[in-house]
């Protein structure tokens, strides 16, 4: 095999040799001489250390023999960019092509930047899936050893991924959302789930990031990131983010704008407690919106209306939901005094929710309890924490601490609210459809938790505003494959009715990578192996097969031999 760079022939006099062969010149080292006795003279033996440059006659691509006979010599740091790992991983890359190109994403792209810059924004994108990482400096390793959508497969250096970020516009993100929206804002009637969150950013000097209310890691300068997402289709429909000082509360009004903006008429938004407000309530209202929110059994404005009911339908069969071992009634009231239009409530009792909330609860006390009795005879103000569940009982005279009694009806009420919680809806519906769709929430929620963590995009790192806008516009298109991947994967284990531990997204894409592909002695790329059980059983849920697979390994292949050739 011949090494990706070029060194100087060695000038050793009587030693370096060359011979012509099928057009190339190669450079043979003659390394000893060995007597024949029976001839009466000295027979050289030679072996090849490299071929000869095209371009120059000083220059050669050294192989292994090279580095056997020479170990000293000295080898260029910098390795010629265009240099690929023997062995290819395949398996991830070929599925989250199938499914960029099923969005049509590669399409939508080209009508908004070069064409030569398309393949560069989804191999960024694919990366950010496959490796779980989404550091500019670490895309090279990833393209020595995976197919590229780029032309020719070319890979790029890290210095070329930052230029490339920098030069990247508003215009192409905005054109990008608006087609992609265009096509869906005539569906029939959708819920949008609609979630922020926010990110730190590590370096560089960004007009968005600001000390703000960050949910981890506060004290760190931020942004906010927020995601609609159509629970219908299950897909990503826009992004938006916006400076670490503003709240989600604040921010809703001007996202539904924005969905005004894309053409949603029929829609309804499933939302973050983070969003309730009444301004927001009524900003909904005013648009014609219907809303989903979710409370907690011991939010103020619930609570009253749980105890209300206490007792009328958590056992009974008529209000069961037993696909997610529920119970749930209906009760209409206003949100709000000055609501005027009565709301839909939705009551809902979870036994094993209720032991997981009461033993929360008792390990509080616990804990509380023990504190607080350490502090026994000592000068001691107890704060809002250890006062919540007791009542102290501080000396008057010296401020002793004396001992705690506990707050026995405080305690009993919240036992009371234990396992209920409360979903309010602004269309009417029954508690089953109410939290039906409450769930199907959870694929967002799953996709905000792999944006932070599989996407490797908990922070930035960016030196530039046009930077960080173009790896949150990258991020997104990652969220959409991902999304995909995730959808694909939970819809045929429902198929089969197994739940395989290889069927989610991380385990599928690290069986996935085992898919490789070896260079040979010919310099073609051939598949490894056959493709696994398991490796089927992922595929399956994309629709393909192992045909599929060595179809595509071989067109990979082809395009190899003929970029090298």
């Amino acid at each position: 095999m011949y090494l990706d760079f070029l060194i100087k022939i060695p000038e050793i006099s009587g030693k370096i040799t060359r011979k012509s062969k099928g057009g190339a010149v190669y450079i043979d080292y003659e390394y000893e001489r060995v007597y024949k006795p029976e001839k009466k003279y000295n027979v050289p033996k030679r072996v090849t250390i490299g071929k000869q440059s095209e371009d120059d006659g000083t220059m050669m691509r050294p192989n292994q023999n090279f580095l056997l006979h020479f170990p000293d010599a000295e080898l260029p740091e910098e390795k010629d960019e265009e240099r690929r790992s023997s062995c290819l991983r395949v398996g991830a890359f070929i599925v989250a092509r199938r499914i960029m190109q099923g969005c049509g994403l590669p399409g939508i792209l080209s009508k908004h930047m070069d064409g030569k810059d398309v393949g560069l924004f989804l191999d960024l994108a694919a990366y950010s899936v496959i490796c779980e990482n989404n550091a500019g400096q670490y895309y090279p390793d990833y393209a020595y050893n995976h197919p590229l959508l780029t032309e020719g497969m070319r890979i790029y250096s890290d210095s070329k991924v930052s230029d490339f970020l920098g030069s990247m516009t508003d215009d192409q993100s905005v054109g990008f959302l608006n087609e992609w929206n265009a096509s869906r804002g005539d569906r029939e009637k959708i819920y949008i789930s609609y979630d922020s969150t926010n990110k730190n950013c590590q370096a560089g000097d960004i007009e968005m990031v600001e000390y703000g209310h960050a949910k981890k890691d506060s004290g760190l300068p931020v942004f906010n990131c927020a995601v609609a997402y159509d629970t219908n289709n299950r897909e990503p429909l826009f992004y938006e983010d916006c400076p670490g000082s503003i709240v989600d509360i604040s921010q809703l009004q001007f996202m539904l704008e924005k969905a005004k903006g894309y053409g949603y008429k029929k829609i309804g938004f499933i939302l973050d407690r983070g969003c309730f407000s009444q301004g927001n309530i009524q900003y909904m209202d005013s648009c014609g919106y219907d809303f989903v929110i979710m409370a907690k059994g011991m939010a103020g404005f619930v609570n009253g209306l749980i105890l209300e009911n206490k007792g009328e339908f958590e056992n009974s069969r008529d209000h069961s939901i037993r696909e997610y071992k529920a119970y749930g009634m209906t009760a209409k009231r206003e949100l709000y005094a000055s609501d005027g239009t009565e709301r839909y409530f939705h009551l809902f009792h979870s036994s094993s929710k209720e032991c997981a909330e009461r033993e929360k609860i008792e390990a509080g006390m616990e804990q509380t309890a023990k504190y607080l009795k350490k502090q026994d005879g000592k000068v001691f103000a107890p704060g809002e924490a250890c006062t919540k569940y007791f009542e102290p009982f501080v000396s008057e005279k010296d401020n002793v601490f004396l001992f705690a009694k506990e707050k026995a009806e405080v305690i009993e009420r919240e036992i009371d609210l234990c396992g209920y919680f409360v979903i309010v809806t602004s269309a009417k519906m029954t508690a089953k459809e109410a939290l039906r769709l409450y769930k199907s929430r959870d694929a967002s929620e799953k996709l905000f938790r792999g944006d932070k963590s599989y996407l490797g995009d908990k922070s930035l790192r960016v030196h530039s505003d046009e930077s960080a806008a173009a790896k949150i516009f990258i991020e997104f298109i990652a969220l959409i494959v991902r999304s995909k991947l995730y959808t694909c994967l939970k819809d045929e284990m429902a198929r089969s009715g197994k739940k395989s531990n290889y069927m989610t997204v991380p385990a599928a894409i690290k069986e996935l990578e085992k898919i490789e592909m070896v260079r040979l002695l010919d310099k073609r790329y051939r598949l490894d192996h056959a493709v696994t059980a398991t490796q089927k059983a992922i595929l399956k849920a994309f629709g393909m097969d192992a045909a599929y697979i060595k179809n595509k390994a071989n067109e990979i292949a082809d395009g190899l031999m003929r970029k090298e050739g």
